[in-house]
């Protein structure tokens, strides 16, 4: 389960895009696995669309006012030890990102950055 101090936030831009999608899509979730490229940013997709499993942790539900229910924010638990330390910002940038994520047809692309978190 995720943890009580929020380790995943979003800002304006991103909050915004996830009302639209929401709009859109339904209900969304985010995963970030790892890996190169376009595996290293946050994914979203429709919520459940994407298959979590033992292998994948639950960081957050982002709670975006407009939207209904929670968007879930998973990282592979590999990935998760590396990014343990921080706390994540799910921002949002021009440029394509992956196809397989429900915001590129819209010209922009999901982005993490973090910050160091105390212990």
């Amino acid at each position: 389960m995720y943890e009580e101090t929020p380790r995943v936030e979003l800002t304006p831009a991103a909050a915004d895009l996830l009302r639209h999608l929401r709009q859109t899509h339904g209900p969304l979730m985010f995963h970030q696995s790892g890996g190169c490229c376009d595996g290293s940013a946050p994914m979203c997709y429709p919520e459940g669309e994407f298959r979590t499993g033992d292998s994948d942790v639950l960081l957050a539900e982002l709670h975006v006012e407009g939207v209904e229910e929670p968007v879930t924010f998973w990282m592979s638990r590999s990935q998760y030890e590396v990014w343990s330390h921080t706390r994540l910002i799910v921002d949002v940038v021009e440029g394509r990102g992956s196809g397989f994520s429900l915001e590129a047809p819209e010209g922009v692309r999901f982005l993490t950055r973090s910050r160091v978190v105390g212990p």
